[in-house]
């Protein structure tokens, strides 16, 4: 997304969505809160607008570009949000060095509802990068709601956490646990580390007779040694369907030339896998 267009392709959204007059409360609130540089009337203004901006079922965003329409619309984002990203692009844009650590600090005020709007919209918003801290920091929460709009359908951790940090979402996504299929950059981001402890992992769940989560797998495939080759043998010895397809993605994506032995034993599944009918995207179909 062209982040220098953001803020006018937002304005063009909430004009055409919201009612005359509110959308001249909320141009009336950014442009003193920029003349003053009002700390206190940004956080205020970002709070007001749950209960001055209505929520509406047909929200138009035919005027914006694709990527950013597809990106609302995976977020299922609504005016309200909407609103808010936009008060926030706005008075960033006007001065990015004075705004900049005072909308970070939203964090410190906002509600449930509030911070889960800040973090799933952070890519849009100009120098996203200098919010890392906060991101990261979120990962902390337990609250499902927080935790999800950053981990599940955000670029944001792809693009910007270290491999630590990515591994901690990552987990912590299993552990909660949350759909693992929603969050991005799975296999651009899947490093050796993160492979051992997957491993780790399923072995203490084996062990207390629990479960593993056949998507879970997915960042191994790169990394599979002979501990993880040992994981996909029983993956494949599994009665769960699901889990043999997981086996055979990871090995499928291998170099290692066991694990290619390894799934041409299992020959249904390398050929469904060859012409794309099973992909970790139709794992559960």
């Amino acid at each position: 997304m062209q982040i220098d267009s953001i803020e006018q392709q937002l304005k063009m959204i909430v004009e055409s969505n919201i009612e005359a007059e509110n959308y001249n409360w909320l141009e009336g609130k950014i442009n003193t809160i920029i003349a003053n540089k009002s700390t206190k009337d940004l956080f205020m203004t970002y709070s007001l607008i749950a209960s001055k901006i209505k929520l509406k079922n047909d929200l138009n965003t035919a005027m914006v570009s694709n990527d950013l329409g597809r990106y609302l619309e995976v977020q299922k984002a609504n005016l309200r949000e909407l609103s808010r990203l936009y008060l926030l692009t706005k008075v960033t844009n006007a001065d990015i060095e004075f705004f900049t650590p005072k909308v970070a600090n939203i964090i410190q005020v906002a509600d449930t509802g509030e911070l889960a709007t800040f973090l799933k919209f952070l890519i849009v918003l100009p120098q996203c990068e200098k919010y890392k801290s906060v991101a990261v920091d979120t990962l902390r929460t337990n609250i499902a709601t927080v935790f999800d709009a950053i981990a599940l359908n955000n670029p944001y951790p792809g693009k910007y956490f270290d491999d630590n940090q990515w591994n901690q979402m990552y987990l912590k996504a299993a552990f909660m646990p949350r759909d693992l299929s929603k969050i991005w950059d799975v296999d651009k981001r899947a490093n050796s580390e993160l492979a051992r402890i997957i491993s780790d992992y399923a072995h203490e769940r084996w062990a207390a007779s629990r479960e593993v989560n056949p998507y879970f797998w997915r960042p191994v495939g790169s990394f599979l040694n002979d501990i993880l080759l040992k994981d996909m043998e029983r993956l494949f010895l599994s009665s769960d369907l699901i889990e043999n397809k997981a086996a055979a993605l990871c090995c499928h994506r291998s170099k290692n030339p066991k694990a290619k032995s390894l799934l041409n034993s299992h020959l249904e599944l390398k050929e469904q896998i060859e012409n794309n009918s099973l992909s970790w995207e139709t794992l559960k179909d």
